[in-house]
């Protein structure tokens, strides 16, 4: 899954805390990223989310914990914790004029109708944020996988345009560390995207070839790209719609036990 944004005009983080303060009672602003990881222990969600230099404002409420980023970072907001109170600060940064039609945040699983009245969203969609922090078990006839080169590029963009033309994750994105893939009889036939930021390894945008699928290799690319940025990060991460289901089976296959549910909104 990718998880990127539409560029959006940049929101700042936030107007000043007393002002937030004085509507959303009980939260408490928490002022930089540190504070932020540290109400939320150091969620391997939030260390993603949270790029080392990216300047943050966070709201703690009634366990939910939210923050804020430059919406030229991607998605304006991330939440941790309880759905309803997420969703109050979402509202009382709605009336403040923070947040604004085209935000797009990720918040803690909800029900679209829990909205109702409160928010209105042009999005609604579920997904599971995926972490491991062990390396995944061998493959059943695991097929190597390579870090690609920059002769690598022509080959690269022909399989994501034949196979995923819908992913956010392609050459030249400035957000890609690397491009991995694994190659038969000298074709490209799969590839997949590091995305990692900070401590964490992050993997998106996983393609294979359409005449080659249900060979495993798509098990062969995750699980090589896993041991791949292991060696680099404490844990890697992905990110799995909840209708993908043979995805999502194939990732906890391969250790990625550890989830969070998520719902991506976008305001109308």
């Amino acid at each position: 899954m990718d998880l990127a944004a539409s560029p959006l005009p940049d929101a700042g983080v936030v107007p000043q805390a007393s002002r937030l303060v004085s509507m959303i009672l009980d939260d408490q602003v928490l002022q930089d990223r540190a504070a932020i990881l540290g109400a939320v222990g150091h969620h391997p969600f939030a260390r993603h989310a949270l790029g080392p230099a990216l300047p943050a404002t966070g709201y703690r409420r009634e366990g939910a914990v939210l923050w804020l980023v430059p919406t030229r970072h991607g998605p304006t907001g991330c939440a941790i914790g309880p759905a309803g109170p997420a969703l109050d600060i979402c509202v009382a940064l709605r009336d403040s004029g923070t947040l604004r039609p085209g935000h797009r945040l990720h918040l803690p699983r909800h029900d679209r109708a829990l909205l109702t009245g409160r928010l209105a969203v042009a999005e609604h969609h579920d997904w599971d944020f995926h972490w491991t922090d062990a390396p995944p078990p061998a493959q059943p006839d695991e097929q190597p996988v390579v870090r690609l080169t920059d002769a690598d590029t022509p080959a690269l963009e022909a399989l994501v345009d034949e196979a995923f033309p819908s992913t956010t994750s392609r050459p030249g994105d400035p957000r890609v560390v690397d491009w991995y893939g694994i190659r038969a009889g000298g074709r490209l036939v799969a590839c997949g995207a590091d995305r990692s930021q900070s401590e964490l390894g992050f993997i998106a945008g996983l393609t294979v070839a359409p005449d080659l699928r249900g060979r495993g290799l798509g098990a062969s690319l995750a699980a090589g790209m896993t041991r791949a940025l292991l060696a680099r990060h404490d844990t890697v991460a992905l990110g799995v719609y909840t209708h993908n289901v043979g995805a999502a089976r194939l990732y906890r296959r391969l250790g990625f036990t550890n989830i969070l549910p998520l719902s991506t909104i976008r305001l109308a």
